[in-house]
């Protein structure tokens, strides 16, 4: 089973995807890790993001579309299946991905949206930045909250366009963690979420 897990920074994707690799058996794929794997693995398109990231610069669509099918295609993810989790973050990004995929006859069974309040999510980010004590915690919440902007901007987009397809579920990430893993599941074993994008 492929899937994409949607949602900002700090809804607890992460943590959510790990859960599903433990109980389902995918590869949780992050696009930062996947991103400093190629580099370390000194492919061609690994050097070339590298040297793009060392610059401060973004790696151009193409080249991280690239980089995460090279991975998907790899033959123990094939069996097992994938968890996307920081992929697609624009329109576009989600277009190349979906033409990449069809071209390869790979299926994505599930992209799910974790929903969140965003108001409140800010809340939790000052609360978990309160209760990790150090000078650095204001500092992290106030990227995580530039990080939540970027979101709003760039990636949410990106949830229209695939609720029009019709291929877009939801959870509510406000639950508790269980909660949470609870709602996924049962979209994944046939159930479902919070809402159905053909709603």
């Amino acid at each position: 089973m492929n899937i994409i897990l949607m949602g900002p920074p700090g809804c607890g994707k992460g943590t959510q995807a790990q859960r599903l690799q433990e109980k389902y058996g995918m590869v949780h794929l992050s696009t930062g890790d996947m991103l400093r794997a190629a580099a370390a693995a000194g492919t061609e398109t690994g050097l070339r993001a590298k040297a793009i990231l060392d610059r401060g610069d973004l790696v151009p669509d193409d080249m991280v579309v690239g980089i995460i099918v090279e991975r998907i295609e790899d033959a123990e993810i094939r069996e097992k299946g994938f968890i996307l989790d920081g992929f697609p973050r624009t329109v576009v990004q989600a277009e190349k991905l979906d033409d990449v995929l069809a071209e390869k006859r790979i299926e994505i069974h599930h992209i799910i949206e974790m929903r969140v309040d965003e108001a409140a999510l800010f809340a939790r980010i000052e609360r978990r930045a309160q209760e990790s004590a150090g000078a650095r915690a204001d500092d992290n919440a106030e990227t995580l909250k530039k990080r939540i902007v970027v979101y709003r901007e760039q990636t949410a987009p990106i949830l229209p366009y695939y609720e029009k397809s019709g291929r877009l579920e939801a959870v509510d990430g406000m639950a508790g963690i269980d909660d949470v893993t609870t709602q996924l599941g049962s979209i994944l074993e046939g159930g479902a979420g919070l809402q159905q994008a053909a709603d």
